[in-house]
C-alpha cells in the first residue's frame, strides 16, 4: 500500500499511500495509540475496525478496494421515499386520530398492527384509501385481509398499489399465504411480508438479519408458486422489512446488499422478469434509549438518513420517546418531519444512489452480501440460527459493557439528574424489546442509596480530568458523587467526607505517588470500606476504573459496596 498513488480531487493532489501512513501516524502518536517506535505502517490496524459479522472497515478507502468488484443491488427508488407511520398497541379512536394528524403532516402511507382486522374501519376512518397506502401486520392474516378489502369495497376507490396485506411468511400458514396472496392479487397490491426485523430485535447482526430475510422469503417464494403462481409473479407480492440503525454505512450497506441477494434468488427461481424488492426500513428498536430519550433524535436522524440513501422504499421513523411508552404528538410530529428535513430541504431523495461509487460503501456491500449468501446457504441446509444471534448479543453486550460501543446518556455522558418524560403505557404490545443500553439502564432504574466519595487530590486544574471521567462512570450506574473539592492535603479530604463507605481517588499519578496511600489510609480510618482509584491499580487501593474497564462489572461491584 505504502507506494500506491492516492488521487484526489485535483491531479496535484496525487499522495502516495506513505505519505498518507506518516500523517496518520503522527496523529495516533499525538493521542498515544501509536508509540515512537511504532512504524507508520501499522496506522491501518489501530484505525481499522471489524463489525459483529467480522467484516473489517478499512479507514481509507482505494481504487483497489474496487478492483472485480460487484456493484448490483444499487437503489433503483426514483425521488422521495414514502414516509410511513406505524399505529398500533392503543385505543382505536386515538389511533384514527394520530393517523388523521400524522396524514395532514406529510404522512404518506400507514402501517398499522392489529389482530384480525376488526379495529381496522375505527382506525382508518376517514382514510382516503386510494391515496395513502395501507401496511397491516396481524395475527390472523386471512381475517385482517378480509376486513381491508371489506373496507376498500366499502369507499368504492382502487387502493393505492403499495398497499399490503400483510401476511406474514414467517408466522402465516402455507394455506393462509396462499389465500392472503391472491386476495392480493386480485386488489392489485401487495400481500405478503418478510420482517427482518424480528431478528434484528433479538439482536442479530446485519448478515444475520439479511440471511433470515432471504430464508424467510425464499420460502413463501416456494410456497407461493407450489400454489399456482410464477416466480415473478410471487415475487411481486413480497415486501421487505429491514432495520437502519445509526450506524449509517453498514445500514447503507445492507439495503443494497438485499437487493443484490434477493436478485440473485430470482434469477436462480427462473423468473421470468426481473423483479426488484421492495423494501421498508424501519429505524431500530433495541438502538434508543429510555435515558436521555431526546438523543434518540439523533440516532433516527442518522438512521434515516442512511434508509434514504440507501434506496428504502418506505421509511418509518419511531418516535425518540418510544420506550416510554405511547409516543405524544411531539415525538409522531419529530418523527415525521425527519423524513421531509431529509427529502425536502436536504435534497437526500434527488440523487438516485448518493453513496455509489464510495470505496468504503461499494467494499462494504460487496462483504455484506457475500457473507449474507454464504450463511443464507447454511440456514437452507438446516443450520440454526439462533446459537449465532446468542453470540452475536453476547459480544455486543460485552463492547457495551467496555463502553467500546458507547451509548451517549446512558453509558456515556449520564444526566442522574434528569426527570424522564411521562408517557401513557402501550396497550397489548407484547414483550418489549431489549435495548442495547439495557444493562445500564436497570442499573439506573434503582438508584443507589448512598453516594460515592470523590476525594479529589489537588487543585482543579489537577484532578478535573480524572474526576470528570469517574464522576460520569458512576452516573452510568445510577451512583452519584460526593466531591471533596479543591484540597491541597489529607486534611482538606477529611474535612469534606462525610462517613461514606466508598471512596474515589482522583488525581494526577504523580498526586497518587506523592500522598494518595496516605489519603486511602486515613479515610480507611475514617470509616470507609472501599477505596476506587481513578486510573491504573495500586496497591493500597482495592478497585480501579480507568478506559477500557468492564463498566457493568465494576459498578455492579461499586454499588454492593454501597449498599
Amino acid at each position: 500500500m505504502t507506494d500506491t498513488p492516492l488521487t484526489l480531487a485535483q491531479p496535484e493532489d496525487t499522495h502516495t499511500g506513505a505519505e498518507w501512513e506518516a500523517a496518520a501516524a503522527a496523529v495516533l502518536r499525538k493521542s498515544r495509540k501509536l508509540a515512537e517506535d511504532d512504524a507508520d505502517a501499522l496506522v491501518w490496524d489501530r484505525l481499522a475496525r471489524t463489525t459483529l459479522d467480522g467484516i473489517p472497515i478499512t479507514p481509507l478507502g482505494t481504487p483497489a478496494d474496487l478492483a472485480d468488484l460487484q456493484t448490483s443491488g444499487r437503489p433503483t427508488r426514483a425521488g422521495a421515499w414514502d414516509i410511513r407511520a406505524h399505529y398500533g398497541h392503543a385505543d382505536a379512536a386515538l389511533l384514527n386520530e394520530h393517523a388523521l394528524v400524522d396524514l395532514d403532516g406529510g404522512v404518506t402511507s400507514l402501517w398499522v398492527s392489529t389482530t384480525d382486522g376488526a379495529d381496522l374501519p375505527a382506525v382508518l376512518d376517514k382514510v382516503l384509501l386510494d391515496l395513502a397506502p395501507v401496511a397491516i401486520s396481524a395475527t390472523a392474516p386471512v381475517a385482517a385481509a378480509r376486513a381491508l378489502a371489506e373496507l376498500l369495497a366499502a369507499q368504492y376507490v382502487d387502493p393505492h398499489p403499495h398497499t399490503n396485506l400483510g401476511a406474514d411468511a414467517a408466522t402465516a400458514s402455507p394455506v393462509d399465504l396462499v389465500e392472503v396472496a391472491r386476495l392480493a392479487s386480485d386488489l392489485g397490491v401487495l400481500g405478503v411480508l418478510v420482517d427482518a426485523t424480528v431478528v434484528h430485535d433479538r439482536g442479530a447482526s446485519d448478515v444475520q438479519e439479511l440471511a433470515y430475510a432471504l430464508a424467510t422469503g425464499v420460502t413463501a417464494l416456494r410456497t407461493l408458486t407450489d400454489a399456482g403462481l410464477g416466480a415473478a409473479e410471487a415475487a411481486a407480492l413480497i415486501e421487505f422489512r429491514y432495520a437502519a440503525t445509526d450506524e449509517q454505512f453498514p445500514t447503507i450497506a445492507k439495503l443494497r446488499a438485499a437487493r443484490r441477494l434477493w436478485a440473485r434468488v430470482l434469477e436462480l427461481s427462473g423468473a421470468s422478469e426481473q423483479v426488484e424488492q421492495r423494501q421498508h426500513a424501519v429505524t431500530s428498536s433495541p438502538m434508543l434509549a429510555k435515558y436521555d430519550p431526546y438523543v434518540n433524535m439523533l440516532r433516527t436522524t442518522v438512521a434515516a438518513f442512511a434508509a434514504g440513501v440507501g434506496g428504502a422504499d418506505a421509511v418509518t421513523v419511531l418516535p425518540f420517546d418510544a420506550p416510554l411508552g405511547q409516543p405524544d404528538g411531539f415525538g409522531r410530529r419529530i418523527a415525521r418531519n425527519l423524513s421531509h428535513l431529509l427529502i425536502d430541504e436536504s435534497h437526500v431523495a434527488e440523487v438516485a444512489d448518493p453513496a455509489g461509487g464510495s470505496y468504503l460503501v461499494e467494499k462494504l456491500t460487496d462483504d455484506t452480501a457475500i457473507a449474507a449468501w454464504d450463511l443464507f446457504g447454511r440456514l437452507d441446509a438446516g443450520e440454526d440460527l439462533e446459537p449465532q444471534i446468542a453470540d452475536v448479543v453476547a459480544r455486543r453486550e460485552q463492547q457495551v459493557a467496555t463502553r467500546r460501543r458507547p451509548l451517549t446518556g446512558v453509558s456515556e455522558f449520564p444526566n442522574l439528574a434528569e426527570t424522564l418524560p411521562e408517557r401513557a403505557p402501550l396497550v397489548g404490545a407484547g414483550e418489549p424489546v431489549r435495548r442495547y443500553g439495557a444493562s445500564f439502564e436497570a442499573l439506573r432504574d434503582e438508584p443507589a442509596a448512598r453516594p460515592v466519595f470523590l476525594a479529589t487530590l489537588g487543585p482543579i486544574a489537577q484532578h478535573t480530568a480524572r474526576a470528570t471521567f469517574a464522576t460520569n462512570l458512576f452516573a452510568a450506574g445510577g451512583v452519584a458523587v460526593e466531591p471533596a473539592g479543591p484540597t491541597a492535603g489529607v486534611e482538606d479530604l477529611l474535612a469534606a467526607y462525610d462517613g461514606q463507605p466508598v471512596v474515589c481517588l482522583a488525581g494526577t499519578d504523580a498526586a497518587y505517588a506523592e500522598w494518595g496511600e496516605q489519603a486511602a489510609a486515613a479515610l480507611r480510618d475514617a470509616g470507609a470500606t472501599r477505596v476506587i482509584v481513578a486510573g491504573k491499580g495500586t496497591d493500597f487501593t482495592d478497585d480501579a476504573c480507568a478506559t477500557g474497564v468492564d463498566a457493568l462489572a465494576f459498578l455492579t461491584r461499586t454499588r454492593e459496596a454501597l449498599a
